[in-house]
């Protein structure tokens, strides 16, 4: 089990807010928030309420000014991320509704075009394992938690312009 405290104030000033599981909505226990530190685990934090909008993923360590991760005090949500011992697997799709061309994750990869020569992923079905997944090559750019289950349109999901180029899977030694 993961923790994540979160402060109001840059440098872990002023009130906290010690988390740890999910929380769908950081503004019922702090007005804002400039700085956390994890102490354990691994999370997702979003910029709004109940897991929506920018995700940035957060694993043990300091975060002492949020504003330098281009975020302002917005981090509304947050969602521990379970530790994962087992195989990782992922089908990814070059359209929508599992279509187009497939190919099947076992590891990261830092560039689908160079890897499969596709050009874009639409959907994909998470057999085993927790995954980021990155709008550009080398994992860089917005990313998206991606657990278990089966994604059939990342444009239903609220990534209408979003391309996703890479992945990587979540492991305790990222």
């Amino acid at each position: 089990m993961g923790r994540i405290i979160f402060y109001e104030d840059k440098n872990f000033q002023g009130r906290s807010y010690e988390c740890m599981g999910d929380c769908s909505d950081m503004h019922s226990h702090l007005s804002r928030c400039h700085s956390c530190k994890v102490d354990s685990g691994c999370f997702m934090v979003y910029d709004r309420p109940n897991y929506m909008g920018n995700q940035y993923f957060m694993r043990r360590g300091e975060y002492s000014d949020m504003n330098m991760l281009s975020w302002n005090d917005c981090i509304r949500s947050c969602r521990s991320i379970p530790m994962h011992g087992g195989q990782y697997r992922m089908r990814i799709y070059e359209k929508e509704n599992f279509g187009g061309q497939m190919n099947e994750l076992n590891d990261d990869c830092d560039s689908i075009m160079d890897r499969y020569r596709m050009s874009d992923c639409m959907s994909c079905n998470v057999m085993d394992g927790h995954w980021l997944m990155y709008e550009q090559p080398h994992f860089r750019g917005k990313m998206m938690y991606m657990k278990p289950g089966e994604y059939k349109s990342f444009r239903n999901m609220g990534f209408n312009n979003t391309k996703f180029m890479s992945m990587r899977r979540i492991t305790d030694t990222m």
